[in-house]
């Protein structure tokens, strides 16, 4: 079992007080056998409404409607968790899917379908091409395997950048630019995955990283593709790693552009300016 701390503050500076619109905000991870949550305080100004909900992929979300204007927005959620996933290659997959190609059962492949839809449907032939490399119609490989070289070869075959842009690239850009943030890695594993007809869904929370730097902490992004037997299982592709008590889980989504931690608008005059700033820590405590 890990115990970790996070802390995550994001702020929102005006030039001049602006009238904030409803904020949505996905911070609070998803707990289960495998997350426990101690504590969690979340801390918001201007004065506010808070309405905590689940989404229909049942995150945990919490819509902030704001009562007074203001020049800056500040949201800080604090959170202290156990984490019990100590053993990410423990699982055994279905008789039936461990080899690829396989077809998932019809009681499940319903439930499935939004996951199985490429995103980017203009890239798929880009991606079948990549994607020769790995497997070939005909041959017969070890589905854990397979995914294994695909995730592998994004994180050692790419370059890590880090974006403020909204919004993922394409799977065609980031092949072409052999470069990307940890959301455009995850959207090509994403839409790799089911070209192959392997149900896959994007992840948004936080990586522990103990050699990191304090200060230079950030969100992070990932995938999870359905194995028969074993379940949603995470692939992180920026790292190569299957994803462990290292990865805590905030988000999940069939479209990686519909997961953002803090989401909201508002209404100020025209050519209003505003910075963003976030800051992110993920330590480990003592039990």
């Amino acid at each position: 079992m890990r115990r970790l701390q996070i802390e995550h503050i994001t702020t929102y500076q005006y030039a001049s007080d602006v009238s904030l619109l409803p904020h949505r905000l996905l911070l609070r991870p998803r707990e289960g056998h495998d997350i426990r949550i101690e504590s969690a305080e979340l801390m918001i100004s201007p004065a506010h409404q808070l309405q905590w909900q689940r989404d229909v992929y049942d995150n945990s979300v919490a819509v902030a409607t704001f009562t007074e204007s203001g020049n800056r927005l500040s949201i800080d959620s604090r959170l202290i968790l156990q984490h019990y996933d100590d053993q990410p290659l423990n699982f055994l997959v279905a008789d039936y899917a461990v080899y690829y190609p396989f077809r998932y059962n019809p009681a499940e492949s319903d439930d499935l379908a939004p996951y199985l839809s490429v995103i980017f449907g203009q890239d798929r032939p880009l991606l079948y091409a990549w994607l020769q490399q790995f497997w070939q119609s005909g041959q017969v490989v070890e589905t854990y395997l397979l995914l294994d070289w695909i995730n592998k070869a994004i994180a050692t075959g790419f370059t890590y950048q880090q974006r403020e842009e909204p919004g993922v690239q394409t799977p065609a850009t980031t092949l072409a630019r052999r470069a990307g943030s940890c959301r455009d890695f995850a959207t090509l594993f994403i839409d790799a995955c089911r070209s192959l007809g392997l149900a896959s869904r994007f992840v948004s929370g936080y990586l522990y990283t103990p050699m990191r730097p304090r200060g230079q902490g950030s969100t992070h992004a990932w995938s999870e593709v359905y194995l028969p037997g074993a379940g949603w299982k995470g692939f992180d592709s920026t790292t190569g790693q299957v994803v462990g008590n290292d990865h805590i889980t905030v988000a999940v989504n069939r479209h990686p552009e519909l997961a953002p931690p803090v989401s909201g608008s508002f209404i100020a005059d025209a050519g209003q300016a505003s910075h963003m700033h976030v800051a992110v820590e993920v330590t480990e405590i003592g039990a």
